[in-house]
């Protein structure tokens, strides 16, 4: 039966306790990580968010009363002990922060009680996923997952202080808003007191950082909660958890400054490790062009080449195709390799297949000078020779190719190389390798909208050079954005803002906005606009993203403490769920099935 905890209060957690503490009583309270009774002496482990601390419970020191309830702990017990702390009898445990030491048990309460758990609460579970979800009360109870949690309190304590430092206001923004449909699907909540009306979650607090601007605040921030209706992979959730900022009287120079210094106190603090400043840029095009990604993994080489020119006059069909359509020919180099087997390379072909491509050129540099190709026959010698020199071949080497159109060869070939890398084992562990990539292009076209859309938002600023391009070739503007990355994962991004009211509307007008249509979506903005607007500049990180590579797990849903899985569904609280009728006819809302549906 539980017992009450009156009269006890805890001196130290589990781990606190140490060699310092010989000789004194402490009372430590925290779940049974297992019980081991070897006949006249039972020995516990006490587990809390610290870490573990050996008890020791022996008749003569605790009495029969508390023996006998020592006799009955299982795994999970919640317990409360008082004891003294000895240097521990048997052998150190070094890889215990507490294993050179042990309590000796006086008393014993067991404050409640477990029923056997469906999974084993220890490091490294190799239960199923979907079941530690479901029970991620105790999931959560395990010391890495503990660790995680604790790691991501941390960062956000160290970066508050940070920004506070800096001259930052910490101001929340609201989280039921008017729904902006540019972007990412809306989460929306229907309002019972304007009915037909919705709200919408936050994908950002974008609107509003930019309003308190205008307001006079200055510096910005906050850990934002953010909402997006989109698919789920291991590095995204339907809810997260942004570090946002917004400054006025700045440019690009000083948002990525007072950012550089964050990431590098985050990673000092937490990690132990120095990050060197400032960190190393490449612009869009240039990240595009030797790593086929705007977020490039630079812990390995292995960069795209560029080769439309040494082939342009070759007879084979699929180079020949692809540069009379505009497109281009490009590459890698797998050193090495020359001598990988055709079945792993057809694996590589399909595996390229899988990016749009429609399939995989390759030449095999032999030892001899030979070479081995599935396209060497439509080249001449001397071809093949200034293809493998335009590569950076040599003997040994196994050169890949793609030819298409140039995005479609960005995308297979910076996919390629990730996954040949992930193969070979190129990819040193314990790197960190941040960089700015800077001057994103400003608009994509979208086919599926048959328009240009904003890459990153309608508020991002041009580059001042480009400006006069706006009308003539969109496309080609670039824009005042940057995103910090890490070993090939965007952490964050950012931009300067448009601050001036001629060319928003311009933006509005070349993104395809009546403007009717603008002042409908933004025209709190805009009004706002009217009554003097600083220059300003802002940046948001995912957190969760942060926290993941700091404590190096594969998933997001290892930092964050109640995630949702890949259906964004909640396999604890089984969330969402339908309602009652009473509520949805509160709200004006019908329900209705389409065939197959329900």
């Amino acid at each position: 039966m539980a017992e009450s905890m009156t009269g006890l209060k805890r001196s130290h957690r589990c781990a606190e306790v140490s060699g310092e503490n010989v000789g004194q009583e402490v009372t430590v309270m925290g779940w049974v990580q297992k019980s081991r009774n070897k006949g006249g002496i039972i020995f516990v482990d006490l587990r809390d968010r610290s870490g573990i601390l050996q008890l020791i419970f022996e008749e003569a020191d605790c009495g029969a009363e508390y023996f006998a309830k020592a006799e009955k702990l299982r795994s999970e017990f919640v317990i409360a002990v008082t004891g003294k702390v000895e240097v521990r009898s048997g052998a150190a445990n070094p890889n215990l922060k507490t294993g050179a030491i042990e309590v000796r048990a006086k008393s014993l309460r067991i404050l409640a009680e477990s029923e056997t758990p469906p999974f084993p609460i220890e490091e490294n579970s190799r239960t199923k996923e979907e079941v530690r979800l479901k029970y991620r009360y105790l999931d959560l109870r395990r010391p890495d997952i503990q660790k995680n949690i604790m790691t991501r309190s941390q960062v956000a304590i160290l970066t508050r202080a940070f920004l506070a430092e800096e001259g930052f206001l910490e101001i929340e923004t609201p989280t039921l808003i008017k729904s902006t449909p540019e972007g990412a699907r809306d989460y929306l909540v229907p309002s019972r007191v304007h009915p037909g009306s919705f709200y919408a979650l936050p994908q950002s607090p974008q609107l509003f950082k930019q309003l308190l601007m205008c307001s006079g605040y200055d510096r910005y921030f906050q850990l934002a909660r953010c909402y997006r209706d989109e698919d789920l992979r291991a590095d995204r959730q339907p809810e997260f958890t942004q570090i946002d900022m917004e400054l006025s009287f700045v440019d690009a120079e000083d948002v990525m400054d007072v950012n550089e210094r964050l990431i590098q106190r985050l990673f000092k603090e937490i990690c132990g490790v120095d990050i060197p400043l400032p960190l190393p840029r490449l612009t869009w095009k240039e990240a595009m062009d030797r790593f086929g990604s705007d977020k490039p993994d630079m812990r390995f080489g292995m960069e795209l080449k560029d080769v439309s020119e040494a082939v342009k006059d070759c007879e084979f069909a699929v180079f020949k195709g692809a540069l009379e359509q505009g497109g281009s020919v490009r590459g890698i180099c797998v050193e090495g390799q020359a001598g990988m087997p055709r079945k792993k390379i057809d694996s590589l072909v399909e595996f390229a297949k899988g990016y749009g491509a429609k399939g995989l050129a390759y030449l095999s540099v032999q030892p001899d000078g030979s070479y081995k190709s599935s396209f060497a026959k439509f080249m001449t010698p001397e071809q093949l020779s200034a293809l493998t020199e335009a590569m950076g071949g040599k003997p040994g080497d196994l050169l890949l190719f793609a030819a298409d159109k140039t995005s479609l060869v960005y995308n297979v070939l910076g996919a390629l190389r990730l996954e040949v890398a992930r193969q070979l084992d190129l990819i040193p562990k314990d790197s960190w390798k941040f960089l700015w990539v800077t001057e994103f292009p400003l608009l994509e076209y979208s086919e599926e909208e048959d328009r240009y859309v904003a890459m990153h938002h309608p508020f991002t600023m041009p580059m001042d050079e480009d400006l006069p391009l706006i009308d003539t070739d969109p496309g080609a503007v670039r824009a005042k954005a940057y995103d910090i990355v890490l070993n090939g994962t965007e952490l964050g991004g950012g931009s300067v803002r448009i601050h001036q009211a001629d060319i928003q509307s311009k933006m509005f007008e070349v993104l395809g906005f009546t403007p009717e249509r603008a002042g409908e979506q933004f025209g709190f903005l805009l009004e706002a606009f009217k009554y003097g607007v600083p220059p300003h500049a802002g940046l948001a990180y995912g957190l969760d993203r942060v926290v993941m590579w700091m404590v190096g797990a594969d998933s997001i849903r290892d930092v964050i403490a109640f995630p949702k899985v890949k259906d964004a569904s909640c396999l604890m609280s089984e969330a969402p769920a339908p309602v009652e009728e009473k509520q949805l006819k509160e709200l004006g809302i019908a329900v209705s099935w389409t065939d197959g549906e329900q």
